[in-house]
């Protein structure tokens, strides 16, 4: 994979972060000013997106995708109002103007936004609030969040999915995800399709305790945050949303309400068989879905 590991500085912390090497530059050249920018989920890394971040590398655009804030050992803050979303979009924006500042040609000003999971969540809040920046959004398995929210309070199914967000809320959480060397969490990420190599890769971040009680801080965080996801604004830029239909963590009435929330070029696409992590389960079958959104906007 013709991808490099690097450290970014920005928002004032030290982010590790896979950066593409243009590729050949020859399948779309007149593409390679375009950025894509990758934000992974929980209990993830950039380690997701390794078959997009090649694949797109390839194609000659500017790819890159950080372990966000809490994953990174030099972007871990202490306190738990240090995750607030308006903190976590701020390190997005930060990293797009570090990789635009030294990458001769690319734009800093929009770019191409893909996200799962809490990445996908952090996408739809960039988009809705920031949409002149945002040339389109793709995302996997995180319904807007007021659709998600609405679902919370009359899905019943829905609720039982997420009760994990409750149990995050407690200080002994993160011993908890790591007792029994992290069985816990080996558990929650082979059953979305992640192999033994792949949870050794996400373990060796996420098996430290602060890196681990950093990145649960996202939940935390949530109910500190502005806006709260109830009142997250209709997405009016290009928009593309995954879903697995065997997803344990979103149901179907969540995902389909998405279409209410977004009011420029959407498609929805299910996956049929498909997990919460479609990238671990699957690598390479975003890819062509991605592409498409992308190379249409």
């Amino acid at each position: 994979m013709a991808v490099d590991t690097k450290t970014i500085k920005a928002n004032g912390l030290s982010f590790t972060a896979s950066l593409g090497t243009r590729g050949s530059k020859l399948a779309a050249p007149d593409r390679a000013d375009e950025l894509v920018l990758f934000l992974h989920g929980f209990p993830h890394t950039r380690h997701s997106w390794r078959a997009e971040l090649s694949a797109l590398d390839q194609l000659g655009y500017c790819v890159a995708a950080f372990d966000q804030r809490g994953y990174s050992l030099g972007a871990q803050p202490e306190g738990v109002e240090a995750y607030r979303i308006e903190n976590l979009i701020a390190d997005a924006f930060a990293i797009v103007e570090a990789i635009s500042a030294v990458t001769a040609g690319v734009d800093g000003q929009k770019f191409h936004l893909v996200g799962h999971d809490w990445g996908g969540q952090l996408g739809w809040f960039i988009a809705a609030l920031f949409p002149q920046r945002i040339r389109s959004l793709s995302v996997i398995s995180r319904p807007h969040p007021a659709a998600f929210m609405q679902a919370l309070e009359s899905d019943p199914d829905q609720a039982g999915r997420s009760k994990h967000h409750r149990r995050f809320q407690r200080l002994e959480a993160t011993t908890e995800y790591l007792a029994d060397d992290a069985a816990l969490l080996r558990t929650m990420l082979a059953g979305w399709g992640a192999t033994p190599a792949d949870i050794k890769v996400y373990l060796h971040t996420l098996g430290d305790y602060k890196t681990l009680d950093s990145a649960i801080n996202w939940y935390r965080a949530m109910g500190q945050s502005m806006p709260q996801p109830a009142d997250v604004p209709v997405v009016a830029v290009p928009t593309l949303f995954v879903w697995g239909n065997q997803d344990a963590s979103v149901g179907r009435i969540a995902a389909e309400a998405t279409a209410k929330f977004v009011s420029g070029s959407y498609r929805f696409v299910e996956i049929p068989g498909g997990s919460h992590c479609i990238t671990d389960q699957s690598p390479g079958l975003f890819v062509e879905l991605l592409l498409e959104n992308i190379q249409s906007n």
